[in-house]
Parts: C-alpha cells; sequence; structure tokens
C-alpha cells in the first residue's frame, strides 16, 4: 500500500485511516470495503458506503482511495459495479450519490464513466482546518438508470478483459 499512501491527504502507514473508518463502522455510521486487485491478491485501497440513510432508501459511495499503480486499470470501476449491484438489487436503494471536490478533476471524470450523471455543486460546503473552502460535486444513479448503468459497466470490464 506504500503507492496509496502518497494518493491520499492522510498518513495511512499508522493504520490511523483505517482504525477511524472501522470505528465508524462499529458505530453504524459507514461501511468501509478494501480494494483488493484478483491478480496480486495485495490491496490497492478503499471505499465507503456513507451518508446511509435506510428511510430514504439512498446511501453515498465515497472516500475512495486508489493506488497510482491501480488507477486507470479497471479495478474501480469493477469495485464501483459490486457496490453499485449490492445497494440496488440486495439492499432496495433507490439512488447512489457520488461526491468530489470541485477541483478533483480526476475523480469526477471517474465518477462520469461510470455513468453516474451529475446533480449539482454544493457552494462553499465545507471549510477545511486551513480555512479554505470546498465546492462539492454530486452525482448520482437512480434507480430507473441502474440497468443501463449496469449494462455499460460489464460492457466497459469485459472490454478490460478481452
Amino acid at each position: 500500500m506504500e503507492d496509496l499512501v502518497h494518493t491520499y491527504p492522510l498518513s495511512l502507514d499508522d493504520g490511523g485511516e483505517i482504525e477511524r473508518r472501522l470505528n465508524l463502522h462499529t458505530e453504524g455510521r459507514i461501511v468501509p470495503w478494501a480494494i483488493i486487485d484478483p491478480v496480486t491478491s495485495r490491496a490497492v485501497g478503499m471505499t465507503t458506503y456513507l451518508n446511509l440513510e435506510p428511510a430514504n432508501r439512498r446511501l453515498e459511495i465515497g472516500s475512495t482511495w486508489i493506488g497510482s499503480k491501480a488507477q486507470r486499470t479497471g479495478i474501480n470501476a469493477a469495485a464501483k459495479m459490486l457496490l453499485l449491484q449490492r445497494a440496488f438489487e440486495e439492499l432496495g436503494c433507490i439512488a447512489m450519490e457520488f461526491r468530489a471536490h470541485w477541483h478533483n478533476h480526476q475523480s469526477r471524470r471517474a465518477i462520469e464513466r461510470l455513468g453516474a450523471k451529475q446533480d449539482g455543486i454544493l457552494r462553499n460546503h465545507t471549510i477545511f482546518e486551513n480555512g479554505t473552502v470546498r465546492d462539492t460535486v454530486v452525482f448520482s444513479v437512480v434507480e430507473a438508470e441502474w440497468p443501463t448503468v449496469k449494462f455499460g459497466l460489464v460492457e466497459r470490464l469485459g472490454a478490460l478483459q478481452r
């Protein structure tokens, strides 16, 4: 996971972020997932179900961090396919949300490639410790779009295996 440390804003080498996510999971606030490369069986990242809203049958997939060597390999699309499939087909969600920092163009493009549509921008959404303010871009996939999004992901992943 060495290359992952360089793409994540917090230090992962002491396990602090992983421990934080596990504690939030124990509290029922998030569901963290490890992203494992099926070829090497090594952890290459993590992602999370968060902003869980069972009453509204929706949740967010976010806080995704993937090591640089695993980026643009299809592993993110495969992980998101599994998470979306579970949410829509097993958990009965009617909407799945994704969020990205306005300036994180790489993440925004990755979310769009999944088939999510941009819903809007939350202006001045978050104030960071250093005083900078984040605008958050919100994307979603809704239940009616899932069959088409799933088809696109299956085709994309199949093309990567050819």
